[in-house]
């Protein structure tokens, strides 16, 4: 869904086209994307149209900027901690 509406707002109707599932199934979907921020839904007339927000986009890129630094500095700590207790030639070298 989100995908689609990368493109322009579109209609729940509209939407729905592109999925085979029902529409009032589509409508649970669009209520989760709303309610998580990533689309708002506004009514005009009897259509309710679907625009992509960018607030929970933001919110979740810091989310993952957050864990994508911690597991880095995990990481470089397990890098460091095994370049410091392997031999110099790697394990199972022979002198």
């Amino acid at each position: 869904m989100l995908m689609l509406l990368f493109a322009g707002s579109m209609n729940i109707n509209h939407l729905a086209e592109n999925f085979e599932m029902s529409r009032p199934a589509v409508s649970k979907h669009v209520k989760i994307l709303e309610t998580a921020g990533f689309i708002s839904v506004t009514d005009v007339g009897r259509e309710r149209y679907c625009t992509l927000k960018k607030d929970g986009f933001e919110e979740l890129q810091s989310w993952i900027s957050y864990f994508d630094q911690f597991w880095l500095t995990k990481l470089q700590k397990l890098e460091d901690l095994l370049n410091n207790k392997l031999p110099p030639d790697g394990p199972g070298a022979k002198s």
